[in-house]
């Protein structure tokens, strides 16, 4: 039996390494796919197979994440529950399918996770197995009561790892789990699952990696000006760079102001309400601008009919649907709304704070001359409204004569 874990070197998948290897005896092949988690990375190969590893593959990914995941998300200004933007859930499609492929290459017959029995990812990562390869079986320790019995908290994984020297960051004074891509970072369990817990006084405000707490930011605001074409941003500041150098630049650059942190409860797939807190710099920038590209340059009943399908959208995402057939159908109509969204926005960043101070394009549709207010000459002209609101207002004058208006 040939098993390819999805392995990030963190607390879960060093136990499972071992675990899966005594459980089948199995060869144990790990692979871990680079989404930017920068020195995270690190030494890996080395940790993987002195575990147990037959083999560890570390794939780079990031350009694609980018490109073929993250951009097309921010395409459609998907936010989950209206805070969320979609960084863990992103991610999981593209680890599943690279995941799938090193078990082809290397002629597995099973792949495993380590996704918890009470999270989205088991299945995020689960229905992209479905869409891509059933044929393969899939393990899930986190199901399996045998595992929940030896590992029934983190203190016990975290022992587990120490009697067979596994190192691992999570720590019994650092009890919480970490998942990091070039989107964001996310934060949740141990002395986060207390939705009162205030993880921004000083005793704990090491947590955060991406930013630097809105108070510690520079006194002076800075601007950045983002250029889209056909709603992907192509440029910051003047300067061309691939999907995956715009999000390192303003990762970096939000982050020195403090922007992109969020601390929220999420209503969860699988029926639970969870605490999370997220670090999401450089999309939160770009989310902002990009939705002030579309005020600019798109149709109005064409946002209108996109962003009714945003909350549809944002929820495939996060539930696991990236490979579905109507999450598909959806990325067709938004990018197809996306024709036009060309222009360049320009941003205020200060503590925290982005602030939109102009946009412009060569094709927007905002006719100054129609929208002043000074009496200038334009294919608007005031006297149409009167016969607009008129008939705007037929059925409700109907309603009153025949059943009384609508006050109580």
């Amino acid at each position: 039996m040939k098993i390819v874990l999805a392995y990030s070197g963190g607390l879960d998948t060093s136990v499972l390494v071992r675990w899966l290897k005594d459980r089948y005896q199995a060869e144990i092949v790990t692979f871990a796919a680079d989404l930017g988690q920068e020195e995270e990375l690190d030494g890996l190969e080395e940790k993987a197979t002195a575990t147990g590893a037959s083999v560890h593959f570390s794939t780079d990914l990031v350009e694609e994440f980018a490109r073929d995941f993250v951009f097309p998300i921010l395409r459609a200004n998907a936010v989950y529950e209206g805070q969320y933007l979609l960084g863990t859930s992103i991610a999981r499609p593209l680890i599943a399918k690279a995941q799938i492929d090193i078990a082809r290459t290397t002629q597995a017959d099973s792949l495993a996770h380590g996704a918890t029995g009470k999270g989205n990812d088991q299945v995020r990562f689960e229905l992209t197995y479905a869409a891509l390869a059933p044929d393969l079986k899939v393990i899930s320790p986190w199901r399996m009561k045998t595992f929940r019995d030896a590992f029934p908290g983190r203190r016990e994984m975290i022992e587990f790892c120490t009697q067979h020297q596994i190192d691992v960051e999570a720590t019994a004074s650092r009890p919480y789990s970490m998942d990091r891509n070039l989107l964001h970072i996310s934060y949740e369990a141990g002395i986060l699952e207390d939705p009162w817990f205030d993880p921004t006084v000083p005793e704990n405000k090491s947590m955060f990696k991406l930013s630097v707490d809105p108070q510690d930011a520079p006194d002076t605001p800075e601007y950045v000006e983002l250029t889209f074409e056909r709603g992907d941003c192509t440029e910051v500041n003047g300067e061309a760079l691939s999907p995956a150098q715009v999000l390192r630049n303003l990762n970096r650059l939000a982050g020195k102001h403090g922007i992109g942190r969020v601390d929220l409860v999420e209503n969860r797939f699988v029926g639970m309400k969870s605490r999370g807190v997220y670090e999401t710099p450089g999309g939160t920038l770009l989310w902002q601008a990009h939705r002030q590209m579309e005020t600019l340059t798109m149709d109005r009943d064409l946002m209108h009919l996109r962003d009714s399908l945003i909350p549809k959208y944002a929820e495939l995402v996060y539930y696991g649907f990236w490979y579905s057939p109507e999450r598909e159908a959806l990325q067709a109509l938004i990018d197809k709304s996306q024709e036009t969204v060309s222009g360049t926005v320009r941003l205020k960043l200060y503590k925290g704070n982005v602030i939109t101070v102009g946009r412009k394009s060569p094709i927007s549709l905002y006719d100054q001359n129609v929208a002043s207010m000074e009496g200038v000459e334009s294919d608007y002209n005031p006297d149409d409204a009167t016969g607009f609101i008129r008939l705007q207002g037929l059925r409700l004058r109907a309603r009153h004569r025949a059943q009384g208006g609508g006050r109580k």
